[in-house]
C-alpha cells in the first residue's frame, strides 16, 4: 500500500473512532498559514498530496484554509497573478472530492530588500477584511529597519502579521524586543508544529512564552507536507492545547 493510500486509511479510521472529537479538534475554524499550492516553494509537491492535507484539515473541523506561499525575490519570486489562479485550482480540488470548504490564496512575504518595491506597489496579497499581510524575516540576524517597514504597512492600510515568532533564535534571549512589536501593532502568528517540539525544544519553550503573555493572535499550521499531519495531530493532548482557548485569537474572525 502506497503513502496516499495508507493516509487515507488512518483519516478514515480516525473518523470512524471518535467523529465528533475529531469534527472539534481545531474550534478556531480557519487555518490562515500553510503551504499547500503544489510545486510553487517548499511545501506540497501533487495535487494528490494537497488533497490529503486538506481532507484532514476538514476533518479536525477547519471550514476555511488561507494557504500562503512563499513569495521572495530570491528564493520563490512567485507572482500574485499566479497564486491567485492557484486559488481557483484547489477550490475545484476540495470541491470535487465533497469537501465542505472555502479556499483562499494570500502569500508569506520574506522582508527582502525587493518587500518595498511590493508596498509601493500595493501588490500586496492580503487576507481579511482588515487586509493582513503575513511576514517573515531572516533566520541568521535580526532584521534591520523592521519598525520603519512596520509602519510603513500600517500607514497603506495593512495590518502585519509575523509568522512563527517562536522560531526567530535571535528573539530567544530578547523578549523586550518580542514585547515591543507588539505593543506597535504587529500581530503574531503562532505555528501549531511549534507547540508539539517538531522544531526542537529552545523553539516549543518560546513558544510556551508566547502563549503565557497572550500574545498569540492567530494560530497557524505551516503545513508543508503530509508526513506532518501526525505531529500536528499530537497538540490535541497536549497542555497547550488548552492555553490556546485563553489566546485573543483572530482565526475566527476570518470565517
Amino acid at each position: 500500500m502506497n503513502f496516499w493510500k495508507q493516509l487515507k486509511t488512518r483519516l478514515t479510521q480516525n473518523l470512524a473512532n471518535d467523529p465528533k472529537a475529531v469534527e472539534e479538534a481545531c474550534f478556531w475554524r480557519v487555518d490562515m498559514h500553510s503551504h499547500l499550492l503544489p510545486n510553487v516553494d517548499d511545501g506540497v509537491s501533487s495535487p494528490e498530496e494537497t488533497l490529503a492535507c486538506l481532507q484532514q484539515m476538514a476533518a479536525w473541523g477547519i471550514q476555511r484554509v488561507i494557504t500562503t506561499p512563499h513569495v521572495s525575490r530570491d528564493w520563490y519570486p512567485n507572482s500574485s497573478d499566479m497564486l491567485r489562479a492557484g486559488q481557483l485550482e484547489l477550490q475545484e480540488l476540495a470541491d470535487s472530492h465533497g469537501l465542505a470548504l472555502q479556499i483562499d490564496v494570500a502569500a508569506e512575504y520574506m522582508l527582502d530588500e525587493f518587500f518595498p518595491d511590493l508596498l509601493d506597489k500595493n501588490d500586496l496579497m492580503t487576507f481579511g477584511k482588515e487586509r493582513y499581510v503575513l511576514i517573515e524575516t531572516g533566520w541568521a540576524a535580526a532584521p534591520q529597519q523592521l519598525e520603519d517597514v512596520l509602519f510603513r504597512l500600517q500607514t497603506k492600510g495593512y495590518m502585519p502579521v509575523l509568522a512563527h515568532p517562536e522560531r526567530y533564535t535571535y528573539y530567544h534571549a530578547d523578549e523586550a524586543a518580542l514585547a515591543r512589536l507588539h505593543e506597535i501593532g504587529c500581530l503574531f502568528q503562532l505555528n501549531w508544529l511549534s507547540l508539539t517540539g517538531r522544531y526542537g525544544r529552545k523553539v516549543r519553550t518560546q513558544a510556551q512564552r508566547i502563549l503565557h503573555n497572550n500574545w498569540v493572535d492567530f494560530i497557524g499550521s505551516d503545513l508543508h507536507r503530509a508526513e506532518d499531519l501526525d505531529a500536528l495531530a499530537s497538540l490535541f493532548t497536549l497542555p497547550e492545547y488548552e492555553l490556546l482557548r485563553s489566546q485573543p485569537l483572530r482565526n475566527e474572525s476570518l470565517r
